[in-house]
């Protein structure tokens, strides 16, 4: 089993995020007047795929993605279209690809697709950390039940 905790974009090209379900985000303002944010997305992180007698079985744990030094985000997300219940939007994965600026700085563009309902993320991000939040657990969905997670609530 996938024993890290821990992840950071070194770890990229050994990472999916296909089928991980987002429950929120959130943008924190960096301070300094960059300009640009913290994205964090509070996620269902599928740690492995187990092929069993009548399909799969997944390993899933409750995760913080943060991408950092974020600028230029577009967000869409339709749940009007299929007239969907509000519920967690669904990953199709994650691509980035390398951005070279005439200074010679470096970041990438990143594509986060949505596979349910219809959507995509993308911005500009230097990189990302990755950490989990909560337990392991095996079962046969891709998301995590209400009961499973550490939801943080205001009133």
């Amino acid at each position: 089993m996938h024993e890290v905790e821990k992840w950071s974009s070194g770890d990229f090209d050994r990472m999916s995020w296909h089928d991980v379900h987002v429950h929120g985000f959130r943008l924190v303002e960096n301070e300094g007047g960059s300009g640009s944010a913290e994205l964090f997305l509070d996620i269902d992180y599928i740690l492995e795929w187990r092929k069993a007698e009548s399909g799969f079985e997944f390993v899933v744990a409750q995760a913080t993605l943060q991408f950092h030094e974020v600028f230029g985000l577009k967000f869409v997300l339709d749940y009007a279209t299929p007239t969907a219940g509000m519920c967690a939007f669904s990953l199709d994965g994650i691509q980035r690809e390398q951005v070279t600026y005439p200074t010679g700085y470096t970041s990438f563009h990143w594509r986060l697709g949505i596979n349910w309902p219809n959507g995509c993320m993308e911005f500009r991000s230097p990189g990302f950390s990755q950490w989990l939040t909560g337990p392991r657990y095996t079962q046969s969905t891709q998301s995590l039940d209400a009961s499973r997670r550490n939801v943080a609530t205001s009133k």
